[in-house]
Parts: structure tokens; C-alpha cells; sequence
């Protein structure tokens, strides 16, 4: 679509040609046609920003035919022209998805001021459809890396209960990606063009806990002065990802239980039952079953969330996606920091392969960033990793009875100690600075 192209309907030649003139002036493409039908193939070759439409036409209605013309192009703007204002009618364009309706002669000096407010309009939809499009994009699953097969089979699973209005139980440690999973989800299912709102289940206290997901009337409890909405009825139409459901009040999982089995809840401090229509994505690292043995988890709850349950594997049992995380976490915090994106060297990255992760995909994407902004070379290597990853490592990358191994990774330890300076360094090892030179060479670090 070109944003400032418009389109004029309308069999009276001369007011086309002079309206053509004056739009033209104001920097717009214009198209002409005199009826409804040879109005049609220049819609769908030119998909105008805005159609200027006069309301009686020869073959036809053009109050009727602003439908038509949103079938065809829906992110043109319609207004209409009429030689008599006709209240009926004018509701029905409005009613139709026409943006105005004018009157010819009587309202000649609104038409380019309308015309500029239907581009605004234009403009932001474009907006707005883009911004949609770049979300969507972020958390489709094609963004999700990893071919190995612990992450193929989660996905695939994911993506069979994105197509249902099922809900979801997402387990998995800390960090391995939970929440991509559920917008993933949530995307790419029926829902996807209604809200999504997300919650952390432990980052709040019973009372807050219950306000956020339910809101509250005012005057409920002290500091309640309005009226507020739960994310409940925030997300209704849509998904609400309750992260770390585990941690959740036993008080307020009966509440939720009953949200789950009758779509109704009662705000905090009101008597009236609200009914929503909601999709739950719930996740947690904690093992419910134990939780439910300790007191901790209500079992008919579980039950209810673990209809379709997806576990997300831990990085340490998807080695072989490592290189591919970091060459992607790599591009993206280089670009944020306006770097060159580096090559990530074979030390470096069967370091991290030799990792166990307890952090996951998270400590990974913080362990790249650290690397990136400390880095001032085109290459990774192992000298930009933590010391506290290579003593991780240490005994995984060699053998403990590698002398070459052991002096290598002794080396890298000191010249991080000194960021990169080598004189310190050398003076710490109790060598001479050709030595340590040689031995740099000698390492490839």
C-alpha cells in the first residue's frame, strides 16, 4: 500500500478533475474512476492510503460499497462525498468503517485538512501492523535455536498445543526459556491478536499477588482509592502466563482453581462474580508432585494446569546447540553495542560446551554479554571468560595429569586477573616477557 495515494470516486468528471488538482498539490498520488466498477481493479492494483467516494454512483451505493473496499484494501481510509447530508446514511458509512462523511460545497475547505487526518490514521495502522508483525517475529517458534533433539521434541509438542485453547504447565529449570515458550504459544494460536500478560508468581506478596491477578475494588484495603483491574480481565479474550505458579499462596490457589473450571472470579473487596475468557499458560521449576506431598500445591489444581504438559530441557543436555546460542547472543550484543560481530574461537566455545550450566540458557546470554562489551578484539577466545567458568572447566578441557594443559589454563587465569596486561602478567607468573610472548603464540590464546 502507498500511504499518500488516493483513490476518487465519482462520475462527475469536472469535481474529479479539480479535486484531483488541489489533492495533488498537497504531495498525494491520485486515481480516478467514475463508478463503482472500474473503481474495483484500481483498488486491487493500487491498494490506496485514502478513497474519496462519492455516496450516489451510477451502479451503485458508495455508503454499500465502503465494505467492499475494506475487503479489498482493509487499511484504506474511506470518506465519503454526498450532495445532500443525510444522518442515516452517515451512520451507516460510520458503521461500515468509513472514516468521515462530508458534505460537496458546504464542507470543500475540511476536505484536505480530513484528508491529512485519514494519513495520520494511514500511518499509524502501518505502524502498529509492523510493530505487531516484529513481536510476532520475536516469538514465533522459528526464533527458537537448537536442533538437538530435546528441543526439537518441545517444540513440536508446543507447537500442536498453540491450535487448542488447552492449558499449558511449562517445567523446566531456571533459565531454559519458559516464557519464549508461552509467547511462542500464545502467538501462534487463535488467540494471537488478543492481549498476553505475564505475571511472576513470586515477585509479590498474598494480598498484591491477589490484587494483580484479580484486582480490586476501592476502599478495599488500605491504599485502595480506585478501582483497579486484574490481569484477569487485562487478558481477557487472550493468555495470561502465570510464571512460577509454584510459589503461589496456597489461599489463592483455590481462587484460581475456580477461574480455571468456571471462567468467574470475585475482585478483592467486591461481591460481584466477573466471567472472563482466558487461555492459562502456567510454568514453574519446582517439582509439583513433591509440592503436593509437602502441603505446598493443592492437587486438584495441578491436575487442572497439567492438562498438556511441556518440560524444556536443561542446556547441559543440549551441548551440541551451545555454538549456536552464542554465535546468535553474540550478533545481538554486538550490534547493541556497535561492535564488530566477533568470531567465537574453538577454545572458546568447547569451554562453554564443557560447562555445566546451572543457569541455563540465561547465564549463557549473561556470560556472552560480559564477553562482548569486555572484548576489544574481532575474535573470542578463552582469555574473554570468566575465571570462575575456566576453574569450572578446568578438570573437563584437560587432563588432570596434562602439564601443558594445566600451565595453559594457569596463564589464562593470571592474564584475566590483569586485563590483558601482559607485563603484569608476566611479572605475577615469575617470567620474562619474550616467555610469556612465546607462550601466548605457543597457546594460541
Amino acid at each position: 500500500m502507498e500511504e499518500k495515494s488516493i483513490l476518487i470516486i465519482d462520475d462527475e468528471e469536472q469535481l474529479r478533475s479539480l479535486l484531483k488538482r488541489l489533492i495533488a498539490l498537497e504531495g498525494f498520488q491520485v486515481s480516478e474512476a467514475g463508478n463503482l466498477k472500474t473503481a474495483i481493479p484500481v483498488l486491487e492494483k493500487v491498494k490506496p492510503g485514502i478513497v474519496l467516494c462519492d455516496v450516489k454512483l451510477p451502479d451503485g451505493n458508495g455508503v454499500d460499497f465502503v465494505q467492499k473496499i475494506k475487503t479489498i484494501s482493509p487499511g484504506s481510509e474511506v470518506i465519503l462525498l454526498t450532495a445532500y447530508g443525510n444522518i442515516p446514511d452517515g451512520i451507516q458509512a460510520m458503521k461500515n468503517g468509513a472514516f468521515d462523511y462530508i458534505v460537496k460545497g458546504d464542507d470543500n475547505d475540511r476536505i484536505i485538512p480530513l484528508l491529512h487526518k485519514a494519513l495520520e490514521k494511514v500511518q499509524l495502522s502501518k505502524k502498529i501492523e509492523q510493530l505487531q508483525k516484529l513481536l510476532s517475529d520475536k516469538y514465533s517458534f522459528d526464533t527458537i535455536i537448537g536442533e538437538s533433539v530435546p528441543i526439537q521434541q518441545s517444540i513440536a509438542l508446543s507447537k500442536k498445543v498453540a491450535a487448542t485453547d488447552t492449558t499449558v504447565l511449562l517445567l523446566g529449570e531456571t533459565g531454559t526459556g519458559k516464557e519464549i515458550f508461552a509467547h511462542a504459544i500464545h502467538n501462534n494460536g487463535n488467540r494471537s491478536d488478543k492481549p498476553f500478560v505475564a505475571i511472576n508468581c513470586s515477585a509479590f506478596s498474598k494480598e498484591l499477588l491477589e490484587s494483580e491477578l484479580f484486582g480490586h475494588k476501592a476502599g478495599a484495603f488500605t491504599g485502595a482509592i480506585k478501582d483497579k483491574k486484574g490481569l484477569f480481565e487485562e487478558a481477557n479474550g487472550g493468555t495470561i502466563f502465570l510464571d512460577e505458579i509454584g510459589e503461589m499462596p496456597t489461599e489463592l490457589q483455590a481462587k484460581l482453581l475456580r477461574v480455571l473450571e468456571s471462567g468467574a472470579f470475585i475482585k478483592v473487596g467486591d461481591t460481584k462474580t466477573i466471567k472472563v475468557n482466558v487461555r492459562i499458560i502456567a510454568a514453574t521449576n519446582r517439582d509439583l508432585q513433591k509440592e503436593i506431598e509437602a502441603g505446598n500445591f493443592r492437587s486438584d489444581l495441578f491436575y487442572r494446569l497439567s492438562v498438556f504438559q511441556i518440560t524444556l530441557p536443561p542446556l547441559r543436555e543440549r551441548i551440541k546447540d551451545i555454538p549456536a546460542l552464542a554465535n546468535h547472543f553474540a550478533s545481538v550484543f554486538a550490534a547493541k553495542t556497535n561492535k564488530a560481530v566477533p568470531i567465537l574461537q574453538i577454545d572458546y566455545l568447547e569451554a562453554l560446551q564443557h560447562y555445566n550450566w546451572p543457569g541455563n540458557i540465561r547465564e549463557l546470554k549473561n556470560i556472552i554479554e560480559r564477553s562482548v562489551i569486555l572484548n576489544d578484539e574481532k575474535q573470542l577466545t578463552l582469555k574473554n571468560l570468566p575465571v570462575e567458568l575456566l576453574s569450572a572447566n578446568s578438570n573437563s578441557l584437560y587432563s588432570a595429569f596434562e602439564l601443558a594443559g594445566a600451565e595453559k589454563l594457569h596463564i589464562q587465569k593470571v592474564l584475566n586477573y590483569t586485563k590483558g596486561n601482559k607485563t603484569e602478567a608476566a611479572r605475577l607468573l615469575g617470567i620474562g616477557l619474550t616467555t610469556l610472548y612465546r607462550k601466548i603464540e605457543e597457546y594460541h590464546f
